[in-house]
This record gives C-alpha cells, sequence and structure tokens, in this order.
C-alpha cells in the first residue's frame, strides 16, 4: 500500500468534510444555534482528546519500547513541543476565535473575517500532520491492514467534527455580511491544510523514522493545546455547560471506539 497516497484519501477525505459543512452557507443565513454550537464543538474537542491518546501518544510509546527505549520520555518530551510550537503560532500569527471581539497574535489590520478564517485554519494544522504521520508510522511498522485501518480510524474521527467546523466558518462570515459563495469558499479553503501537511508529512517520515515517537507526540500535544486553548472554553461559554460537556464526552466515546475496533 502506498502511504503517500492514503495519506492524502484520509486527509482528503477530512477536507471535504470541512467543505460539506462549509456549504451549510447556502442553505441557512444565519449562525447555529447556540446550544448546537456547543455540542460540535465539544464533539470537536472529544474527538481530538481520544485520538491524541490512542492514535498518537500510545503508538509513541510502544514504538519506543519495541526498540529498547523509555516510553514516556519521547511521549512526554514531544507531547511539550507540540503545545510549544502551537503556543508559538498562537501568538504569532493573526486570528479570531469564535464569538470573540478582540483578536489574538501579533497586530495586524486584516478584516474580521479573514481573521475568523485564519483561526480555524491554524488548528487545522496540527490534525493534519496527526492523520500523515499515523499513515507514515503504519507504513514504518510494516504496513498491515492493521496499521492502515488505524490510521483511517483517526482521519474518519477528524473528519467528522470537520463538519461543524466548516460551517463554523462560513456561516458567521455570512452573517458578517459576505457573500454566500466566498463565506463557502473560506470555510472551505481554512481546511486544506490538513492535506498539505499531512502530505509534508509522509514524505518526511523516512528521514525522520528514529524520532517518530516524538514526531506523533508532537502531533497530539498540538491537538490538546488546540482543545484546551480554544474548543472547550468555546462549547463551555454561557451560563449552562451540559450540552458542551455531553459532546465531548460522545465524540471522545466515538474516537475511542473507533481507533479500537478498527486498530
Amino acid at each position: 500500500m502506498n502511504p503517500m497516497g492514503m495519506a492524502l484519501e484520509g486527509t482528503g477525505f477530512a477536507w471535504l468534510m470541512t467543505t460539506l459543512g462549509a456549504a451549510l452557507v447556502f442553505l441557512f443565513r444565519e449562525e447555529m444555534k447556540e446550544g448546537v454550537q456547543r455540542v460540535f464543538l465539544g464533539f470537536a474537542a472529544g474527538v481530538m482528546i481520544a485520538a491524541g491518546v490512542w492514535s498518537l501518544l500510545i503508538p509513541a510509546i510502544e514504538k519506543t519500547e519495541a526498540a529498547g527505549g523509555i516510553g514516556f520520555v519521547p511521549a512526554a518530551g514531544g507531547f511539550i513541543l507540540g503545545g510549544l510550537f502551537l503556543f508559538g503560532m498562537d501568538n504569532l500569527i493573526p486570528h479570531l476565535h469564535l464569538g470573540e471581539e478582540r483578536a489574538e497574535g501579533r497586530a495586524t489590520s486584516w478584516k474580521r473575517t479573514t481573521l475568523m478564517v485564519f483561526a480555524v485554519t491554524l488548528h487545522n494544522i496540527p490534525e493534519g500532520m496527526a492523520v500523515g504521520l499515523a499513515f507514515a508510522n503504519g507504513f514504518l511498522e510494516g504496513g498491515t491492514a492493521a496499521d492502515y485501518a488505524a490510521a483511517f480510524a483517526l482521519a474518519v474521527g477528524i473528519g467528522i467534527q470537520n463538519f461543524p467546523e466548516g460551517a463554523a466558518v462560513s456561516l458567521p462570515l455570512r452573517k458578517e455580511g459576505v457573500k454566500p459563495w466566498k463565506a463557502f469558499l473560506c470555510g472551505s479553503l481554512s481546511g486544506i491544510v490538513e492535506p498539505v501537511f499531512g502530505v509534508l508529512t509522509v514524505l518526511l517520515a523516512a528521514f525522520l523514522n528514529p524520532i517518530m515517537p516524538w514526531l506523533l507526540a508532537f502531533a497530539a500535544g498540538a491537538m490538546i493545546y488546540v482543545v484546551v486553548e480554544e474548543l472547550i472554553p468555546e462549547a463551555h461559554l454561557g451560563e449552562h455547560s451540559h450540552l458542551g460537556t455531553a459532546g465531548v464526552m460522545t465524540g471522545f466515546l466515538i474516537m475511542m471506539v473507533l481507533d479500537v475496533a478498527l486498530g
């Protein structure tokens, strides 16, 4: 099996789901209801937490121990580096989170619409890396059907939670006065970084196989940073947080079952 082609399929599916979500702008003029939005944000957080543990950290530990190393060292080290990487990106790249009035990152004259797109695009980067690393690691581990099934489980989980993300970009842009087709295009393009970074990761993986556990943990750390910094707070805005909590638990459960059942 060709890991490059399979990674492109996996990340392509994730991008397709983002695009389908963005297409909701042609059906609805207003943003998603607050309760629905909380569920989707919580769901995305749950998927990313489970993916970080089962699809990235556990394989990093197992790969290290199989090579005779101390499992938690690259897992912990890579996890910290991934979080620091996203922290740096968060402070360098101007972006505007959902429901916020003040942009983060460097001061800029960019429009609100551009900043909102960059907020979602920023946290799609570690998702693309994670899927690419999963396929690359499966190939380097022997390329068995189980290895690739686990990678596809991750791609499916990421794809499912990308659907509401596409809508979370296009619908607010439509409300800001952006034309439907342009809002759709922005929502779709916010997810294009996933196949780009997924394929780049596979290309580099063969040269970086000795530090693959560090890379897997790096992607996990970056994803968990996004969850804690962005998704969980947004899923629990307001007086009642039960919907967001239910979304987190549902997303975690589905991703865990996908990974265990398929991997």
